[in-house]
């Protein structure tokens, strides 16, 4: 396969990423738009691991950094960007810009797959652009206002600190603080205000836009994962398409270990489903 180093812009800085394509010629117009996680980036996870397995297939695929991947980063300057500041109208906005790249290099619509908090991001994509032809969720989360909450619950996002740290947010925001590193307990470890308050606020409900899904689901999560966080059959009840959902056993929210199992699971609901054309 052929893998690509690209950029695509936005209204700020680009986005960086790669694009997998077959070695030898092909027409193909099948696409992949891989949607990273909270805080990783696009040689990480399933945008690592996936990509080589879906262009046996013949499906392109397209990994990319949202300006709000990883924790902390700097670019071709000392301003820092990165996880801790990203907001969610930013990480809607990005994977847009990705589609239309994708569409302007003659692509078809992409099949969406998403990881955690890509999961969700993916899900609000998919339900905004209805020619999209399958949507596969990786560990996506419950999103909207409960997600935060249930998230600190088990020791992420604040743990037991959690409502306290929103109170410090909404106070540094007020004193003009909004994007100032303050450190919270659980990962991710550090945030701004104003990005921990968009968390809290603005991220997509899940079950809300599985309503407005009308395209074939794959739903994977892993076993050791909590049902309220990561809500399959939720998600499944409320879908206003079929979804299959799969429980990988033994795994955990990165699929350690049991990344070939996933490939093959994902490979084969897309041949079972034939999703993708000529």
């Amino acid at each position: 396969m052929n893998i690509d180093l690209i950029s695509i812009p936005t209204d700020t800085h680009q986005l960086d990423g790669l694009l997998y394509t077959p070695e030898i010629n092909s027409n193909s117009r099948n696409v992949a738009q891989l949607f990273h996680g909270n805080t990783m980036n696009f040689y990480t996870g399933c945008s690592k691991f996936l990509p080589p397995e879906l262009i046996s297939m013949g499906i392109a695929s397209l990994a990319y950094n949202r300006r709000g991947h990883d924790i902390l980063a700097i670019r071709n300057s000392r301003d820092v960007e990165g996880g801790a500041l990203q907001l969610t109208s930013e990480a809607i906005a990005d994977n847009s810009y990705a589609r239309e790249w994708l569409l302007e290099k003659g692509y078809s619509s992409p099949i969406c797959i998403g990881h955690s908090n890509g999961g969700v991001l993916a899900t609000k994509h998919a339900a905004t652009h209805q020619d999209t032809p399958a949507l596969i969720l990786l560990s996506a989360h419950i999103g909207g206002t409960k997600m935060l909450p249930i998230a600190s619950s088990k020791g992420l996002f604040g743990a037991n600190q959690f409502p306290e740290i929103i109170d410090i947010a909404k106070k540094m925001i007020a004193e003009g603080q909004e994007d100032k590193i303050i450190q919270m307990p659980g990962w991710y470890w550090i945030t701004t205000p104003r990005s921990l308050l968009d968390l809290a606020e603005n991220l997509p409900d899940l079950i809300e836009e599985a309503s407005k899904i009308n395209c074939p689901v794959l739903f994977i999560r892993g076993e050791k994962e909590p049902e309220d966080l990561y809500p399959t059959e939720a998600f499944k009840s409320e879908c206003n398409a079929p979804v299959d959902v799969v429980i990988i056993e033994q795994s955990n929210h990165f699929y350690v270990g049991f990344e070939d199992l996933v490939i093959k699971v994902i490979c084969n609901w897309l041949k079972t489903n034939k999703i993708i054309g000529t």
